[in-house]
């Protein structure tokens, strides 16, 4: 029996497991697969982020799902769907978002995962509205976007981010049922 909620042809995405922490820390502290982030995470930042995850699924019924190679049963990142915590232009909304330890980059895993997760979002959780955003350096999760359907919406100043970090300035893209 599975504890896939979602599957693609290479991909199992589920609900966080306690033994996901420990290699999710692992790709966390990952200079290269934080370098659109403020910083690498610590050890006990990665936890709290999971805890916060998992209550996100609780409270929402929806987050982000860790995302498992089906041929080696390993975690190899997350996709899916968050709600932000900041005031923008665009906010209230549901975000999506990926992150993948880099020895999975390149081989179409966020794309393939994303996707599902949007056919899921709209078919099942009947969203309306999918956005998603990131700093506008970030060429190849703005490439991501663009290949799941999404259209870009414009800029933002990220309120989360320091005024003077090159990160700040954020591109916003979004899908609607329409669109689908």
């Amino acid at each position: 029996m599975s504890d896939y909620i979602l599957t693609t042809e290479r991909l199992g995405l589920r609900r966080w497991l306690d033994s996901d922490i420990q290699p999710f820390a692992e790709m966390n502290k990952d200079v290269d697969v934080m370098r659109f982030f403020p910083k690498s995470l610590t050890d006990r930042e990665t936890s709290e982020m999971v805890q916060r995850i998992k209550l996100h699924f609780d409270e929402n019924g929806f987050g982000l799902f860790a995302v498992e190679n089906k041929l080696t049963k390993k975690i190899i990142g997350f996709t899916g769907f968050a709600v932000p915590t900041f005031d923008a232009f665009f906010t209230p909304c549901v975000e999506i978002g990926w992150r993948y330890k880099k020895e999975a980059w390149g081989q179409g895993f966020a794309t393939e995962a994303a996707n599902a997760c949007l056919k899921y979002g709209f078919d099942i959780l009947e969203f309306d509205k999918v956005v998603s955003f990131t700093s506008i350096i970030n060429v190849k999760s703005e490439n991501v976007m663009r290949r799941i359907g999404m259209n870009y919406v414009g800029e933002f100043d990220h309120p989360k981010v320091e005024q003077n970090s090159r990160l700040r300035r954020h591109i916003l893209y979004q899908i609607n049922t329409k669109q689908l």
